[in-house]
């Protein structure tokens, strides 16, 4: 079992392992107190006057709920409450964490489980030989997601709402769904063995079931928006104009080396000689 396993991660292609892997370390790092989640959190006042640009990245690796009690004190921190609470540092670094059967939910579970077969799909099929590509997808969904959370908590009747989005990671992976769902469409996918659909509707399906978990469907619904963001402006509008806005940058590609996508040829198949060589005989 243990070697299997092994198997399975070994083969993973290199983003979907790396982000696994950061996405568990951190989640196991909060659940055993090695890391505060109030650390990872995103906070747009922390990161624009105390500079503390990592959370930026570390709000999408962690990947469990919070305490009723920890979710409350972090929306008053994200809501500016900072005079009531003095420093938000000092007085969260004594409360404690969940623990226990708390420590451990369903929706965990949930999108741990799609971050890793969908993160793989995507990249071993629609990325084939094209890391930097894919790459580029997860940097463009993050800061998409980022900047809907950012602008939201600026308006009216909505930042309420918006600040109670601290961590992103779920959306991300829930983004991932929507854009390989948008690429194979006409799968025919179970779900719990209860009704068939084609692959269409996953994401919808999915967000219905978010829901009937606890989960909350903003979170969801914000994965969606930026899986459809990038779908339309990778897919639909470059067959529209003739243009792609997305194209990865240079830099980017020049991170990773793809390696070429080779087809093997069968022992018995031959192929006819040019055409120029048939003309001359």
């Amino acid at each position: 079992m243990a070697q299997a396993v092994e198997e399975w991660y070994k083969q993973m292609p290199i983003i979907t392992r790396s982000y696994l892997t950061a996405a568990v370390v951190t989640t196991i790092g909060c659940s055993l107190e090695i890391i505060s989640p109030y650390h990872l959190y995103l906070n747009p006042k922390l990161v624009v006057k105390q500079y503390q640009f990592w959370r930026l990245i570390t709000n999408f690796l962690y990947f469990r709920k919070m305490g009723k009690f920890h979710y409350v004190v972090l929306v008053s921190v994200v809501k500016g409450a900072r005079s009531t609470l003095g420093d938000p540092g000092v007085y969260l670094s004594n409360v404690p964490s969940p623990k226990g059967s708390e420590a451990i939910d369903l929706d965990f579970m949930f999108h741990m489980f799609f971050l890793a077969r969908y993160c793989k799909l995507l990249e071993e099929n629609s990325f084939r030989g094209r890391t930097a590509d894919f790459f580029y997808m997860l940097l463009f969904g993050a800061s998409v997601l980022t900047g809907i959370v950012l602008v939201g908590g600026m308006i009216p009747y909505l930042s309420a709402s918006f600040a109670k989005i601290i961590f992103l990671s779920n959306s991300l992976t829930f983004m991932m769904v929507y854009v390989w769902s948008k690429q194979n469409p006409f799968i025919h996918m179970s779900f719990l063995g209860l009704f068939t659909f084609t692959a269409a509707y996953l994401p919808w399906v999915l967000l219905g079931f978010s829901v009937l978990v606890g989960a909350s469907a903003w979170v969801d619904l914000l994965g969606m928006i930026a899986g459809h963001a990038y779908y339309f402006l990778e897919d639909v509008y470059p067959r529209m104009t003739g243009r792609r806005p997305l194209k990865t940058p240079s830099f980017i590609k020049a991170m990773f080396a793809d390696e070429a996508v080779v087809v093997a040829r069968p022992a018995n198949v031959r192929f006819a000689p040019p055409a120029d060589e048939l003309h001359r005989d």
